[in-house]
């Protein structure tokens, strides 16, 4: 049975840390290789990656903070009911 991709997704995590064995790596690179969405999806990956180990902590004005955190709460609160 040929594999698509919900059969690599599942290992792409592993796959960029170096994480799989040698076979593994070879089906999963020669898969994104010829599939558009997965080449997509692993350039996404690596870069949220890079950017989250160069990233530095930016403060938020409070404005912003109590913004944003209102949201979250709508969406919490909308999704999984208050509490």
């Amino acid at each position: 049975m040929e594999k698509k991709c919900p059969d690599y997704i599942s290992n792409l995590n592993d796959y960029l840390d170096g994480g799989v064995t040698p076979e593994l790596c070879a089906e999963i690179e020669a898969h994104v290789g010829q599939c558009k969405n997965c080449q997509i999806m692993v350039d996404t990956l690596k870069q949220t990656v890079r950017l989250c180990r160069e990233g530095r902590p930016e403060a938020l004005s409070p404005a912003l903070e109590a913004k944003l955190a209102g949201l979250l709460k709508q969406h919490w609160d909308k999704k999984f009911g208050k509490k």
